[in-house]
């Protein structure tokens, strides 16, 4: 059976998941006041890390129309889909109503869209997860079903090096902004289980907050020793590095894979975030 496995661009694809036809990127768009920028292979990174420090605002994104999944549906007898966090964009919901619309005519086709509960890193993760059981022949429904039981015990970690978009979007007030940076405070965020950011501890310096992410990863990690870590940085592979270190120093994975992240997470992690998913 031939399968697609379309992904939002919230997930950070490895240049071999690129090379990969059973891949394929379902472009947000980003606006950055009246610039808008598709988030595709033509994505500049640089470019959009420079028009983000210089607006004052908060960048926005949009998540893609039904269609934009279902023009990929009869090209593939099987087609899942993973998206961003349902609480953090519509492009799940959008996935779904192109689902719904499509079962009206084609009721026994096999389409299944996951909501990651997670971004970046923990998307790849789910995808790598859904190709590892359809290549090994398993059918549509136990894919489905064991793919899903996977996301909801997958964990997602990030920490980040400024403060800014937390500000700019009304996570952080100006005060406590201000407060963080100039204590050199940084934070380590997780995923409450249920796709909300929440915080989980914070670092004097980034040094520390690595660690402390490490020794999170390290204390609900699940089987890690048959479970990737996968790892997206924006705009810092050095740092990518020094995490996979810190957190091989406590726990053993089976694997582990590095990953630049695309133009939506690199929105949520801005210039030198690091976001982990195992």
């Amino acid at each position: 059976m031939s399968y697609l496995i379309l992904c939002d661009s919230c997930t950070d694809f490895t240049p071999e998941m690129e090379a990969d036809s059973h891949f394929v990127r379902i472009p947000l768009t980003l606006h950055i006041g009246d610039h808008d920028i598709i988030d595709d292979e033509t994505f500049d990174q640089k470019d959009f890390l420079s028009r983000v420090a210089a607006y004052p605002d908060c960048p926005k994104s949009s998540c893609p129309g039904p269609e934009k999944f279902s023009d990929y549906f009869e090209q593939a007898d099987e087609i899942y889909i993973v998206t961003l966090s349902s609480h953090l964009s519509g492009s799940f919901n959008s996935a779904r109503l192109a689902i719904q619309m499509y079962h009206e005519t084609h009721p026994d086709k096999k389409l299944h869209a996951f909501d990651s509960k997670s971004a970046s890193a923990g998307q790849s993760l789910i995808a790598l997860e859904i190709q590892k059981r359809a290549e090994q022949g398993m059918d549509f429904a136990n894919i489905v079903s064991e793919t899903e039981a996977f996301l909801d015990s997958m964990g997602t970690k990030f920490v980040l090096e400024t403060l800014e978009h937390l500000r700019k979007n009304g996570r952080l007030s100006n005060l406590t902004a201000t407060l963080v940076n100039v204590l050199n405070l940084k934070l380590v965020m997780s995923s409450d289980g249920n796709g909300q950011i929440e915080k989980y501890g914070q670092g004097r310096g980034m040094k520390k907050a690595i660690l402390k992410m490490a020794e999170a990863v390290a204390g609900d990690a699940i089987d890690p020793a048959k479970r990737t870590l996968y790892i997206s940085h924006c705009n810092n592979p050095e740092r990518a590095k020094e995490v996979k270190k810190a957190i091989l120093s406590q726990v053993a994975f089976q694997n582990v894979i590095i990953a630049e992240t695309g133009g939506v997470s690199s929105l949520y992690a801005a210039d030198g975030g690091i976001v982990v998913a195992y």
